[in-house]
């Protein structure tokens, strides 16, 4: 960082253990472990390390995870749920269960990343490596009621 950035406080620590209260934060980012299978243009080895079965053992993680940074969350507050994979299993699934059971609602993200083009129906987005050059990342925008 350079300068000042300002009133914000970054905190680095195991979600799966907050070490805060209920409600500390305005707005919280969880950039989940995952598969990393949208990742695989620029590491195409990673293809040979991953079995289907690994996507069972990730989805608990990432709902813990998002549920944790949800309740991290003051009401009003904002959490960013973000993955490096394609696959709904760690994006959607994941984002539409924890919404099952926690007090949250979407925020459509499209209007925020202008220009960018196919970003499908939303409110989450999808990035695809042939439409917009860049890893199959996905993104999710909950606002905390």
């Amino acid at each position: 960082l350079r300068g000042n950035p300002g009133p914000y406080q970054v905190v680095t620590a195991d979600g799966t253990r907050p070490a805060w209260r209920p409600g500390s934060f305005d707005r919280v980012l969880v950039d989940v472990p995952c598969t990393g299978l949208g990742a695989l243009r620029r590491r195409p080895e990673a293809r040979w390390r991953r079995r289907p079965e690994d996507l069972a053992g990730f989805a608990p993680l990432q709902r813990g995870l998002l549920t944790e940074a949800l309740r991290a969350a003051r009401p009003g507050g904002v959490v960013g749920y973000a993955t490096c994979s394609p696959h709904p299993a760690e994006t959607r699934a994941v984002v539409d269960d924890v919404l099952r059971h926690e007090s949250a609602e979407p925020i459509d993200v499209r209007p925020l990343l202008p220009g960018v083009p196919s970003l499908g129906d939303g409110p989450d987005i999808q990035l695809w490596p042939h439409l917009h050059g860049t890893d199959a990342m996905y993104l999710a925008l909950l606002r905390r009621t």
